[in-house]
């Protein structure tokens, strides 16, 4: 405001010295009245800002009364800064209008001076001369008001931006957290689970010999060291800051790798835990792609983990290879008493979205009965043993829980496993490198 003001008495001054200096049309009227339009002008550069559709009219008033009187150089000056107001911060309706109408002026001086003067040299210096003075403020104010408006939808673009920067990061970091909870909680939940299983059936019962005492710790001293093992896998995954997926980098000297055809030790971790397991392989098996095999093997981990927390003896793991899909079924009988533990419930979640990670399809539900074969897990290398025969008798019949899950096998395209990108995807391709050996 205060520039504004000293604006305003500059101009003035100015214009006072012009007009004393006889920059103005002789008409017999004394100096002081060609100073009152001049004032005029001025009061309209007082409000440029706040006003400047009423610093227009000042200006308008001023420059037809100084018409009248005058006119005078000073007072012509001024107004060219009324104009440039009045399209600089006026409606932008308005600077279209003052455009138009002053060339429709600066031109129609032009002529009309011609005219008068009956010369027709005469309007081409009036013209350019009234262009000067009318439309070259108004165009140099539009010029301005252009890049200004545009520097703003720029500033808007950018916060634009950078709010979308924001959400996408947020979410991806929220994305993040569920996925490595997801995995952190497959990684762990097995071995936690068993271990307190098999220690809570310890300590309630009193009839057990040392023998069994020590198996059953021998039990809770292996999960325990697997869990800690795959935990301090992932942490150190996790800390890898230039992590290849496609090097197949080792960690302490060993590559992790994962996969179905190791399904059983899963089954005999349940049977070591006191429960009765079968497992037994249809079809052929083969390789599968390595986010298949980490989504196979964390689902069956889950569900034997769900079955030794929340079922009951026996407990059935059937994997079928078949055309362009794996499909694992495991089922457990259950109990009139439900056993609830801590972390109902976020099982199921999981296995559900690490089928849908894949392009997968997962269901769990009550089941009537399952066909399980008693007895211990067959023994060999994977390769080696056949599948479990089914059972000669018929099939025993008790309610039971069955989780199927449906993966398919073949390689998917980006829109299928957008979900494995960023960190879980190095992780994924760091703990089971499509090379590595099982």
């Amino acid at each position: 405001m205060r520039r504004t003001v000293w604006g305003a008495v500059l101009a003035f001054a100015v214009g006072v010295l012009l007009i004393a200096g006889g920059a103005r049309l002789e008409r017999g009227v004394p100096e002081w009245v060609l100073v009152v339009p001049l004032a005029v002008t001025c009061a309209g550069v007082l409000v440029r800002r706040r006003a400047p559709v009423v610093s227009l009219g000042l200006g308008v008033v001023a420059v037809g009364l100084d018409a009248v009187v005058g006119p005078s150089l000073g007072t012509v000056l001024v107004f060219t800064d009324n104009l440039y107001a009045a399209a600089l911060y006026g409606p932008a309706r308005l600077a279209r209008g003052l455009l138009m109408g002053t060339a429709v002026l600066a031109i129609a001086a032009g002529a009309g001076a011609g005219f008068w003067a009956a010369n027709w040299r005469l309007p081409a210096v009036i013209g350019v001369q009234a262009a000067l003075v009318l439309v070259t403020p108004v165009l140099s104010a539009l010029l301005i008001r252009e890049q200004r408006d545009r520097a703003a939808v720029e500033r808007v673009r950018a916060e634009q931006v950078a709010r979308l920067a924001e959400l996408d990061r947020r979410a991806a970091i929220a994305a993040e957290r569920t996925r490595m909870a997801r995995e952190l909680h497959d990684l762990i939940a097995n071995h936690f689970s068993a271990i307190a299983i098999q220690s809570t059936a310890a300590l309630s019962r009193t009839d057990l010999d040392a023998g069994t005492v020590r198996k059953i710790m021998e039990s809770v001293r292996e999960n325990s060291v697997e869990g800690l093992a795959e935990l301090r896998t992932i942490i150190g995954l996790l800390r890898e800051e230039d992590a290849r997926p496609e090097a197949g980098e080792r960690l302490g000297g060993e590559v992790v790798r994962l996969r179905l055809a190791e399904v059983e030790v899963l089954v005999e971790r349940v049977v070591a835990a006191g429960m009765k397991g079968s497992w037994r392989v249809e079809g052929t098996a083969r390789e599968v792609p390595a986010a298949v095999d980490l989504a196979g093997y964390r689902i069956v981990q889950e569900a034997l983990t769900n079955a030794l927390k929340h079922g009951e003896s026996p407990v059935e793991l059937v994997v079928s290879y078949e055309v362009g899909r794996v499909v694992l079924r495991v089922w457990n009988a259950v109990g009139e008493e439900r056993r609830a533990l801590p972390g109902a419930g976020v099982g199921l979640v999981g296995m559900r979205e690490r089928a849908a990670l894949v392009g997968g399809s997962f269901e769990a539900g009550p089941s009537p009965a399952g066909q399980f074969e008693a007895g211990p897990s067959p023994a060999g290398p994977p390769e080696a043993r056949p599948p479990l025969p089914s059972p000669a008798g018929p099939s025993e019949v008790r309610p039971g829980w069955e989780v199927v899950a449906v993966l398919p096998t073949e390689e998917r395209g980006p829109a299928a496993t957008e979900g494995m990108s960023g960190l879980s995807s190095q992780v994924v391709g760091l703990m089971f490198p499509r090379g590595a050996g099982s």
